[in-house]
């Protein structure tokens, strides 16, 4: 039968400040999936990783919670959390619905905002041109998923934008397998730059091959 990981399988002890403790635990327990330290099919008891952050179990729990309703990490009863997998099906699937919603809308908007609206999305832009520059792949996939926030919330349909990102947070926890699940992120942010020129120039061909580029690539 398979056993939870144990010792320091997941890496050295780290200690964090008390303030905040479940938002920095949250925040490492990202990092650990994006760096491939929690390996998909693995089980981690809580108190172990605990035990890595010098904190007690609970809001070690409850940050695997939240990841287990994002999808990153299944409850296993008595046992602890096991880092979900990802098929290279459910991957372009997930995008492919990502897709039927997105690109739609920014299709619309491209036709129907003023150029000028687009440049308050260049900030979001740059903070993961700036994550890919560094090599941070955990700060780059949430200013990705920042993106697209920012980018759909032009439509001013907040439903929109929750459904959205869950499917994109889904589709980032955890890194699996091929290209959709470890992209080149800085092909990937000059993506969300080009992106912005082509609405800011209301170039409804060029908006058009980009976003649909875009899914394409992590399908």
């Amino acid at each position: 039968m398979e056993q939870p990981r144990t010792g320091t399988a997941a890496g050295p002890r780290v200690p964090l400040q008390r303030h905040s403790v479940r938002r920095q635990i949250l925040k490492a327990l990202r990092s650990a999936l994006a760096g491939g330290e929690l390996v998909p099919g693995e089980v981690y008891s809580a108190p172990v990783l605990a035990e890595r952050f010098g904190v007690s179990a609970t809001p070690v729990r409850e940050a695997m919670q939240q990841l287990a309703g994002e999808g990153a990490v299944e409850v296993v009863p008595n046992r602890g959390f096991r880092v979900a997998r990802r098929s290279a099906r459910e991957l372009a699937e997930l995008a492919e619905v990502r897709a039927l919603l997105e690109v739609p809308v920014v299709l619309t908007l491209a036709e129907t905002l003023d150029p000028e609206c687009w440049a308050g999305l260049r900030p979001f832009a740059e903070a993961t041109t700036l994550a890919a520059a560094k090599g941070d792949r955990a700060a780059y996939l949430e200013a990705d998923r920042a993106f697209h926030q920012a980018l759909l919330g032009m439509a001013g349909n907040e439903q929109l934008v929750i459904v959205a990102d869950d499917l994109h947070r889904r589709a980032q926890w955890p890194l699996g397998q091929g290209r959709a699940a470890r992209p080149d992120l800085v092909a990937d942010a000059a993506e969300h730059t080009a992106l912005l020129d082509a609405l800011a120039a209301r170039d409804l061909i060029a908006v058009e091959s980009l976003v649909r580029e875009h899914f394409a690539s992590a399908a």
